[in-house]
């Protein structure tokens, strides 16, 4: 009881705190709200609105559940999740966060998974997309595409390891476990009988269901700028204030015993709270080298910031799934992604940096090349779609009213 009145206490006076400073600066949290304000209404809402709506439609009509079963064999002798971790796996990359948490709590509310294997699922499912890290990190902030190769590689490889890790999970008691059918001979004909049986049990006609979605997606999204807004201007004032400095002054050392600069120490702070943020001002520094450079925005993009882990307790706090080991996974994955940017360097990078190099033509592959254009096209339409989708919500919203 008295934890929980001193938590209390503390929040509220660090919340109260945080007022007085946008009172005292209120031109710097205008214009750090108008900059998170443009990044949502710009890059995240258009980027993420498509998957949250497809993956909606997908668990409706059953394709999750086909999928699951195809990919049990392969998904629970790995990770120790069930073989619908598969999909959300694949649309968590895709997507990028929060999509991997809100998937893992939606099979959750679904039954489809216990409580354990949802906490090993979004640990290693909740990651950054490739149109960010080859578009907006490599491109837009370093100017240098093979370097995106890198990234993806080292933030890739290390959610593998951290799903690897996370399979040694479990309940500090033993709980009843949802059982699993057994398999069966024909697992293409389970599978889809699987799916017709999820169909049957939805009885929503078909336009309901796809405004059940947008309405669902968009609702997700608001909440997610919401806490893109808050962590923009919370980023701000601790600047302002001159808090990131002390903090930095504290840091510097620990930095320069590994032989980094103390002038990538400010922006690492900035990401841990923001990753955009952070990777860009990581990408100004000066005075460090490109290894740094690189094996710091690793660790940011693996931790996700408290921006993004904020967005996931949210969503999962509508679940009893517990925080506590996600945020622990994106610890591990932090420094996983930075030990795996040092030890990849020499081959992806180092040693294929000339001119028509490997990494090189692999970058400018089709296969690839198409996300640098997509990261372009996307600043240049992305408004317009985020006003048509809020214009298209609230008209829904209307109609229901109605």
């Amino acid at each position: 009881m008295y934890r929980s009145r001193i938590k209390n206490v503390i929040i509220a006076g660090l919340t109260t705190l945080f007022a007085v400073s946008i009172m005292v600066s209120p031109k710097a949290a205008f214009e750090s709200s108008l900059q998170g304000l443009t990044m949502w209404w710009e890059i995240v809402f258009p980027s993420l609105l498509p998957f949250f709506i497809i993956s909606e439609l997908l668990i409706c009509f059953g394709v999750v559940k086909f999928i699951g079963v195809l990919m049990e064999p392969i998904m629970r002798p790995l990770f120790k999740v069930p073989g619908s971790g598969g999909f959300v796996w694949a649309m968590g990359l895709a997507s990028g966060f929060p999509a991997g948490a809100k998937l893992t709590a939606r099979l959750r509310q679904e039954k489809e998974i216990s409580r354990v294997e949802a906490e090993r699922l979004v640990s290693f499912t909740n990651c950054s997309n490739p149109l960010f890290i080859l578009g907006a990190v490599s491109v837009g902030f370093f100017h240098n595409a093979e370097l995106g190769i890198l990234l993806a590689a080292a933030h890739y490889l290390g959610n593998i390891f951290v799903g690897f890790i996370m399979r040694f999970h479990k309940e500090p008691m033993q709980t009843k476990s949802i059982r699993r059918p057994k398999a069966k001979r024909n697992l293409i004909t389970y599978a889809l009988n699987g799916m017709h049986q999820v169909r049957e049990m939805d009885p929503r006609p078909f336009g309901k269901q796809m405004g059940d979605a947008v309405k669902h997606s968009i609702q997700t999204l608001l909440m997610i700028g919401g806490f893109i807004l808050l962590f923009s201007v919370l980023n701000r004032m601790l600047a302002e204030f001159h808090i990131t400095t002390v903090i930095a002054t504290l840091l510097t050392s620990v930095f320069m015993l590994f032989g980094y600069s103390q002038e990538i120490v400010p922006p690492f702070i900035s990401g841990l709270f923001e990753i955009t943020l952070g990777s860009r001002l990581i990408s100004e520094t000066s005075d460090a080298m490109l290894l740094q450079q690189a094996t710091i925005v690793s660790f940011i993009l693996a931790f996700n910031g408290f921006s993004v882990q904020a967005q996931v307790a949210s969503i999962l706090a509508e679940t009893d799934i517990r925080f506590r080991p996600f945020l622990l996974a994106r610890v591990c994955h932090g420094f996983i992604a930075a030990f795996l940017t040092v030890i990849l360097w020499k081959p992806l990078y180092s040693n294929h940096n000339g001119s028509g190099s490997v990494v090189e033509a692999f970058a400018s592959h089709p296969s690839i090349s198409w996300i640098y254009g997509a990261w372009d096209h996307l600043l240049t339409i992305g408004a317009a779609l985020t006003f048509v989708s809020l214009l298209y919500y609230l008209l829904l919203q209307w109609r229901t009213l109605r």
